[in-house]
């Protein structure tokens, strides 16, 4: 509930306030759910949409500690969804509690709604067709069916790759991906689609560089991670390094290696406000 943009947080006492991680995953996948009944296509993403996807990677999950030991893991939840159904989406939160919030210059910049949950436990961020609030901006047009209750791994992984400013937290999830995922060519249910990836990359320099980046940074990262098991380390470090070996052999195209040239002189992303996904 809200009185203008004012949330009134009704919190359990026994939770201490923290928001419990079951809440959120089990919150997101009600919502898509309910969103699948009305016929409106709505995929999770972001940390939550990842630790969807890797439940069977509970222990991992709760040693990598995303935020701390002590914090609440995730701050909201995020959805990717068609924006020819933009119009119903309010109507569709509002069915379930939620409060719309009221449009500013940065949710109207990035293409987004929020939504404040009835109890003013998280708010869900709704995006359409492309994930404008990037350093390279992804389009889900055309890949936004390909999995339940998320968006595609392969999207997932490249969602996080390509945050310039790549944190610890984006480091976690991550690992938790590559731990919980075997590298593919093809686009199915627990297979990172590798050629999805290279391709994107291909064609765009600056996506490719800050991509490659990150996962060199994982490579070098590893062996400080205290938390990871040797098994956990040599599977993640060979998935990396499919990655890479596939990105490398790509071929690239006229505009890739144009842009090559001038590499990291000119400003290869764009900046954003937030990162928080």
């Amino acid at each position: 509930m809200r009185k203008g943009e004012q949330i009134v947080v009704r919190m359990p006492k026994e939770w201490g306030g923290i928001v419990p991680s079951e809440i959120f995953l089990d919150e997101a996948k009600k919502i898509v759910d309910e969103s699948e009944k009305k016929d409106i296509v709505l995929r999770a993403l972001g940390g939550v949409g990842i630790r969807l996807h890797s439940l069977h990677h509970v222990d991992f999950c709760k040693r990598m500690s995303r935020l701390g030991l002590g914090q609440q893991e995730f701050s909201d939840l995020d959805f990717m969804a068609y924006r020819k159904q933009r119009s119903i989406m309010e109507g569709f939160f509002k069915s379930l509690g939620y409060v719309k919030r009221i449009t500013t210059l940065s949710t109207a910049s990035s293409e987004r709604q929020i939504y404040f949950h009835p109890e003013g436990w998280l708010s869900a961020d709704v995006f359409f067709d492309k994930l404008l609030v990037a350093n390279h901006p992804l389009d889900f047009r055309e890949r936004l069916k390909l999995d339940y209750p998320t968006i595609s791994l392969a999207d997932l992984l490249l969602e996080k790759l390509q945050i310039v400013t790549f944190s610890e937290k984006d480091l976690k999830d991550t690992l938790t991906l590559l731990i919980s995922h075997n590298i593919g060519e093809k686009d199915e249910s627990e297979v990172i689609n590798t050629k999805h990836i290279a391709t994107l990359l291909s064609k765009d320099w600056g996506l490719w560089y800050t991509t490659t980046s990150n996962l060199k940074k994982i490579q070098s990262l590893m062996p400080q991670m205290q938390s990871v098991t040797e098994e956990e380390r040599n599977q993640i470090l060979s998935r990396v390094h499919q990655l890479l070996d596939y990105i490398e052999h790509k071929p690239k195209t006229n505009a890739w290696k144009l842009r090559a040239i001038v590499g990291t002189k000119k400003i290869w992303y764009q900046h954003v406000e937030t990162d928080e996904l």
